[in-house]
């Protein structure tokens, strides 16, 4: 009977369903139709007639009896470890494994301007080395628009103080707001009488626009007609506070990097002769990392950071 079993031809693979898969693996483990039966809840009969099924997929008996008990072919041996191997796998990833930070093995993909990697980048390198030493961070520049950086995947994570409109699939939270304030050189002659209105207009200035085009002082400007002469534009946040302590030039700029740079540099930080609204830093995500866990506790940290930028102001 053995021997005409072993000849006979294996049913194509695509016929052992998953059921059949996890009761092989409970054969192969408890070595007996009964308990095997009891352990995945199937009655004897189904467990026997499963494994009658399975004998004829293998071309082999997987299970013999002996005067000792049933025990495994060889067949049987060689299948075990990679079954229950792949069923550990399969059942990881229905019920979603929790992200271990400590254990974790990751590159996360940034996008944030300069000036986000100069308040927040240093206190998020801190804790993620710290919580999770084997997670690799690879920061890059919002070189066109936030949509298209997450739906091509290019991007995990963008940090951002742009304003940026409701768009379907992208998720957003706000992170911190931040005010405006004037930069100029130490010993500016128009800080000798104050820098009103009238002096702040009749300045060069100095303005940070990678993309080109004018900043939010030139539309406050614009509705009391009035208007300022940028002499200089720049590409990239950290080049404005060197230039403006070498010249007459002043700097409007978000108030963090203002005094970022007022305490390594020759620079005076003043409030601006106009009222300009606050901005605001968000995070934003694509929905198809929303429920990643090991995204939720990025953004996590990047909250964190960000709050404690909010509590030491």
């Amino acid at each position: 009977m053995l021997a005409a079993m072993a000849q006979r031809r294996s049913l194509p693979r695509h016929e052992l369903d998953l059921n059949l898969v996890v009761l092989l693996d409970a054969l192969l483990a408890e070595r007996s139709v009964t308990r095997a039966a009891a352990r995945i809840g199937l009655s004897q009969s189904a467990a026997s007639h499963a494994l009658k099924r399975l004998r004829d997929h293998f071309g082999d008996p997987l299970l013999v009896r002996t005067g000792d008990g049933m025990v495994l072919t060889e067949r049987a041996k060689e299948l075990a470890a990679p079954i229950r191997d792949t069923l550990d796998t399969l059942d990881k990833a229905l019920r979603g494994r929790a992200f271990e930070p400590n254990r974790a093995r990751r590159t996360f993909a940034l996008a944030m301007s300069d000036y986000l990697g100069i308040v927040m980048l240093p206190a998020l390198h801190a804790r993620i080395a710290r919580e999770a030493p084997g997670i690799d961070l690879r920061v890059t520049s919002i070189v066109r628009d936030v949509e298209t950086m997450l739906e091509t995947e290019a991007i995990d994570l963008v940090v951002t103080m742009a304003e940026l409109p409701d768009a379907p699939g992208l998720f957003q939270q706000r992170l911190f707001e931040e005010r405006y304030v004037c930069v100029v050189r130490r010993g500016h002659p128009a800080l000798a009488k104050g820098l009103d209105l009238e002096a702040f207009c009749a300045l060069g200035h100095v303005l940070i626009a990678p993309r080109g085009g004018r900043g939010i002082v030139d539309r406050q400007l614009d509705a009391r007609g009035l208007t300022r002469r940028v002499t200089v534009y720049v590409p990239h946040w950290t080049i404005a506070p060197h230039l403006v302590a070498q010249s007459d030039l002043v700097l409007t700029v978000v108030e963090r990097f203002a005094r970022t740079y007022a305490a390594m540099l020759p620079l005076e930080v003043v409030a601006p002769p106009i009222d300009i609204p606050t901005t605001v830093c968000w995070q934003r995500w694509h929905e198809r990392s929303h429920d990643d866990p090991g995204h939720g506790w990025l953004r996590a940290q990047v909250a964190r950071v960000a709050g404690e930028l909010t509590e030491s102001r």
